[in-house]
C-alpha cells in the first residue's frame, strides 16, 4: 500500500504538468518526447542492473503496456489538455481505479465479487453525465472529453496488465523493458514533432516536461507496478482515488484554475461509486500473491518453467 501511495502521489501531478507543458510545446512532443527521455533513462537501469532480456510471452505483454501507458495515456491526456483545463481532467480520471479493476478481471484473473459490475456501471455513467453537462455548446461531448475517456481506458489496461507483469519480472523492469520496446515508434514521431516545428517554450513548461519525464514516466512507475503485483491490482488500485482530489489541488494552487462546485459535486458522486467498486474487488490470484511476496522486486523474475528460456 506504501508503494501504491508513492506511485498515486507521484502522477497526481501528471495532468497539471501536462497542462503546462503543452501551453508552449507541441502535444505531440510532449507525449512522445517524455517517452524517449525515460526509455534512455531505463537503458542505463537496465544496463546497471544486467536484467535478463524477457521471454517472447512477456515481450507480448510488454507491448499491452507500452500501448496503454507510454504512447496512449500521454498522447490523449496532452490532445486533451490543449483546450480542456486539468481540474476538468482530474473528474474524468476518477474513473480510473474501476477501468483499472476492470481489467484486473480480464487479464490478470482476480475475481470480484457479483456487485463489482453495478458498481463499475454507475462510476461509468456518472463520468459521462458530467461530461455530456459540461462539454462542448450543445450537450454533446467535447473532443477533449473523448480524448480523456480514450486516456482512461488505456491507461487502465496498461496500469492491470503491467501490474500482472511485474509479478515476473518487477516494478521497474516492466516499465522500462516497456519504454525501450515503445522506442521505434516514440523516437521518430518525436524527431519529426521537432522537426515541423522546433520546440521553444518556457522555463515552466521545460520544467513541466522535465517532471513529465523523470517522474511521471518512470520513476513513479517503479512503486506503482511493484505495489500492484504485491498487494493486487483491484486492491491496491483503490489509492487512486486519492488522485483526481490530489490534482485538483494542484490544478487549483499551481495552475489558479477555478475548481467549481458542479465539478466537487461530480467527483464525489463519482469517487462514491468508485469506493463501492473496489470494496467489491479482490487481490491476486493465491499463487502470484505467494509469489510477490517472497521475491525483492529486484530480483523477481517468475516465469513457468516451460516458458523459461535464455
Amino acid at each position: 500500500m506504501s508503494l501504491g501511495t508513492l506511485g498515486v502521489l507521484a502522477f497526481s501531478l501528471s495532468l497539471p504538468a501536462t497542462r503546462v507543458a503543452v501551453h508552449d510545446l507541441d502535444p505531440w512532443f510532449v507525449a512522445f518526447g517524455r517517452a524517449v527521455g525515460a526509455a534512455l533513462l531505463a537503458a542505463a537501469y537496465l544496463r546497471l542492473t544486467r536484467a535478463p532480456r524477457p521471454t517472447a510471452v512477456q515481450w507480448r505483454r510488454l507491448s499491452v503496456v507500452a500501448l496503454g501507458v507510454v504512447a496512449g495515456f500521454p498522447l490523449f491526456t496532452s490532445l486533451a489538455l490543449t483546450t480542456q483545463t486539468s481540474a476538468h481532467g482530474a473528474v474524468v480520471v476518477t474513473v480510473l481505479p474501476a477501468v483499472t479493476a476492470v481489467f484486473a478481471v480480464l487479464r490478470a484473473g482476480e475475481r470480484p465479487r457479483p456487485l463489482f459490475w453495478p458498481a463499475a456501471l454507475a462510476g461509468l455513467s456518472a463520468v459521462l453525465t458530467f461530461l455530456i453537462t459540461t462539454g462542448a455548446a450543445g450537450g454533446s461531448l467535447a473532443p477533449s472529453d473523448l480524448f480523456l475517456l480514450a486516456a482512461v481506458v488505456l491507461c487502465g489496461l496498461g496500469y492491470a496488465e503491467g501490474g500482472a507483469l511485474a509479478r515476473e519480472l518487477g516494478g521497474a523492469r516492466t516499465i522500462c523493458w516497456a519504454l525501450l520496446l515503445s522506442l521505434p515508434v516514440t523516437a521518430p514521431i518525436t524527431l519529426l514533432s521537432a522537426a515541423a516545428g522546433p520546440p521553444r517554450g518556457t522555463a515552466s513548461a521545460w520544467s513541466a516536461f522535465a517532471y513529465l519525464t523523470v517522474v511521471s514516466m518512470f520513476l513513479g512507475f517503479f512503486a506503482w507496478y511493484a505495489g500492484l503485483a504485491r498487494g493486487g491490482i483491484a486492491r491496491v488500485g483503490q489509492i487512486q482515488l486519492a488522485q483526481p482530489v490530489l490534482t485538483l489541488l494542484w490544478s487549483a494552487l499551481l495552475l489558479g484554475e477555478t475548481v467549481t462546485r458542479a465539478t466537487l459535486a461530480a467527483a464525489a458522486v463519482v469517487l462514491a461509486g468508485v469506493v463501492l467498486t473496489q470494496r467489491t474487488g479482490s487481490g491476486p490470484p493465491a499463487s502470484t500473491r505467494r509469489t510477490a511476496s517472497r521475491q525483492p522486486d529486484s530480483s523477481r523474475r517468475t516465469v513457468p518453467h516451460r516458458q523459461a528460456r535464455p
